[in-house]
């Protein structure tokens, strides 16, 4: 690490540390000890939940826990008044007329001791922070995939979770479906034999978002609140809401969008509990020119010391692969698992004859999950804690820190970089099916960007003497928005 580089790190810790000791004095009289498990709510109690976040996915969180036993949307927090006001009257209908309290600014909602939890569906560059904030206020925390916008942020709030005893759920709804939970579980018992490749696939149709421009930021949305840890940029997107998705400072493409359900489903069933050993990627953003910054089109592999983690994300048209578009494929020595949807997914023989099947699922189990957790005192009752989040989050990061550290290759030329990969996953044969899709989209003569194989420590959740790679395993946090420095948790 350069002298700039160190003096810049050394600047970020101590604002970082400032920030937190600030936070942890004004929420000084709600944050439990460190060592106190007491309830917030009894077994007969109404649990208290502030909905963050006023989108798609915070429609579902409203719908999760608004006129169910057992818990009240209490408060809604949108920097976005419209949205947020217009969430507080459709809730009420759930709740017989009782109507949630609109608050713009999430720090003034977390000084509200009445509140018990707080679930989280921002967009991703607020998830870790805005969930390690409500932590240090004494709430509990259900919070949307990927529950980070970077690696390292994902691991503070592991530990800030784990520091105040706090129930930190994710949002990837699978774990708690009983079809995915069975389909698992005979993964695990040797159905299909012994596990070698898990595969990942995100093939989801994504349209242009525009050109590139400078747009209006809505009226009626606070820019700063809504900007909050990232910089304040231009907005370049036409679409101000979801096409975030698709730039850097504030999304991680389709694989932290859609595909971070798919690259968990992955690591649970080869029953992999930390980051792995390698990572590489290529892709590119093909057949449009937009405003879009992430890959549409991307081939990623994680290397465990046994087995691989294949991923495939396609944007444009495309055929299934073996009956599944958005799912997964465990590939075993006696047979394969295939995973088409949240909740149901079919065994076959070698043959490709179906043995076995699997079904059962819905929304509603994750939610009761997080109650039941809650009023237990106790995280390992979660099917998705925050632990298991960070490290399906983290390894999407990791994919996307190897492609946006790669070249240019044209394409006739990216046969010779997979060469030397070895293994059950067969990147070859993945080249060459992604190949022959986008020649079907009447996509010619592209290049793709082509990361570095990139060799990972798990344990320290870095990248050994590479300085390039590790830098970005976090970012530079605006003043106010910092993440607390491992020292300071």
């Amino acid at each position: 690490m350069s002298r700039t580089s160190r003096r810049h790190f050394l600047e970020q810790s101590m604002l970082a540390t400032a920030a937190t000791m600030a936070l942890q004095s004004r929420f000084a009289s709600q944050t439990l000890a460190d060592d106190d498990k007491s309830p917030r709510v009894g077994p007969n109690d109404t649990i208290r939940v502030a909905v963050v976040g006023a989108g798609g996915r915070g429609q579902s969180h409203m719908g999760g826990f608004a006129g169910k036993p057992g818990t009240e949307v209490t408060h809604i927090c949108d920097c976005d008044e419209r949205a947020g006001q217009n969430s507080c009257d459709a809730t009420a209908e759930k709740q017989n007329g009782r109507k949630p309290i609109w608050v713009k600014d999430v720090r003034k909602l977390l000084d509200d001791n009445s509140i018990d939890a707080v679930s989280i569906a921002t967009p991703n560059h607020w998830h870790s922070l805005g969930a390690i904030w409500a932590v240090q206020a004494g709430k509990d925390v259900y919070v949307e995939k990927p529950v980070s916008h970077n690696v390292y942020e994902g691991r503070r709030l592991v530990q800030i979770a784990r520091k105040y005893n706090r129930i930190v759920q994710t949002g990837t709804q699978s774990r708690s479906n009983p079809g995915m939970r069975e389909s698992m579980a005979f993964i695990h018992s040797g159905g299909i034999g012994e596990v070698k490749v898990a595969r990942g696939l995100c093939y989801k149709r994504r349209e242009s978002i525009g050109p590139k421009g400078n747009y209006e930021v809505p009226a009626n949305v606070d820019y700063d609140l809504w900007s909050g840890p990232a910089p304040i940029l231009p907005v370049t997107r036409k679409r101000f809401h979801y096409d975030w998705h698709w730039q850097w400072a504030y999304g991680n493409g389709d694989l932290g969008n859609q595909g971070i359900h798919q690259m968990d489903l992955c690591r649970w069933a080869l029953n992999e509990n930390k980051l792995c050993d390698r990572t590489f990627s290529l892709g590119a953003r093909l057949g449009y020119e937009d405003a879009g910054e992430t890959a549409n089109t991307q081939l990623v592999l994680h290397e465990y010391a046994s087995k691989q983690l294949v991923f495939e994300v396609r944007g444009l048209p495309t055929d299934d692969y073996k009956g599944a578009k958005v799912g997964i494929i465990v590939e075993g020595t006696q047979g394969y698992l295939v995973m088409s949807s949240y909740d149901s997914g079919t065994v076959f023989d070698l043959e490709g004859k179906a043995i076995k099947q699997f079904s059962g699922g819905g929304d509603h189990h994750h939610y009761k999950n997080f109650q039941d957790a809650v009023r237990k005192r106790d995280h390992k009752v979660l099917n998705a804690d925050v632990e298991e989040g960070h490290l399906s989050s983290a390894l999407c990061h990791l994919a996307n820190i190897s492609l946006r550290l790669g070249k240019n290759v044209d394409a006739a030329d990216v046969p010779g970089k997979l060469k030397d990969i070895q293994g059950p996953a067969n990147m070859m044969d993945c080249w060459k099916r992604t190949s022959e899709h986008l020649a079907t989209n009447d996509v010619k003569s592209y290049s793709m960007q082509v990361g570095p194989r990139l060799v990972m420590d798990p344990i320290s959740e870095t990248f050994p003497d590479n300085a390039a790679a590790n830098a970005m395993l976090t970012r530079e946090y605006r003043a106010g928005f910092e993440i607390p420095t491992e020292a300071s948790v």
